[in-house]
Parts: structure tokens; sequence; C-alpha cells
């Protein structure tokens, strides 16, 4: 079972969100408080069911929000970002060689998320 690990950094809060085997999932932003960064917790079990909206495709077909962006950086690696119903960013994960690999983190969230516990 999956589990929010809750950081300090020197800037704040910050969570992880890792699978059953320790590997980090998907990675919050900074929150200037602690009560703020456990809310964006419960915002991505409240939304991490949502669907994708794949941006590397040529037609792409928008999603409402709540919802998974599917799109490659820089590095020309693939990453995705779970953004709530007002549209902010909760939480992304690392970039990925494939989009298969992409879309199975999506997956894992979707499977991890909803129960997991909150270490701090």
């Amino acid at each position: 079972m999956g589990k929010f690990v809750v950081k300090t950094t020197s800037t704040g809060f910050k969570f992880d969100l890792k699978a059953g085997n320790g590997e980090v999932i998907a990675t919050s932003e900074v929150y200037t408080t602690e009560a703020a960064c456990l809310n964006g917790i419960e915002s991505v079990k409240n939304n991490c069911g949502a669907d994708v909206e794949d941006q590397t495709v040529a037609d792409v077909v928008a999603v409402k929000h709540p919802k998974y962006e599917v799109y490659k950086d820089k590095a020309d690696e693939f990453r995705f970002r779970l953004k709530a119903r007002n549209g902010e960013v909760i939480a992304a994960s690392e970039g990925y060689k494939s989009k298969d690999g992409c879309m199975n983190g999506i997956a894992s969230v979707k499977k991890n998320a909803p129960d997991a516990a909150v270490e701090k």
C-alpha cells in the first residue's frame, strides 16, 4: 500500500506519494505551512480518480478539471501533473522515458493515493 511522506524543506513543507515498493510516484509543490501541505494531500486523495488529457498527441482532447495532464518536458521525457478542480497543480511526476511508463505512474497514483497513510 502507498503512503504520503511529508517532508520539511528550507522554505516550508512538501509531500511525496510513494508506492508500496518505496518508489516515489508523485511530488507536491512546497507549501508554506504543514496544514496547507496536509490539505494538498487530501486534494490528491479526492482528485486522483480524474481522467487523462494527453498533450503529446496532435489532436488533444480537452478534459475538464480535475485531470491528469500528460506532456513532454525539455529533456523529451514524459511527465504527468494532477490538477485539482480549480486548475491548480497538486502533484507532479518524475520524467519517464516512455509514455507507457508515464501512464503506469498515473495508474499507480489512482491505485495508491485514495487509502494511503500520511507519514510525518
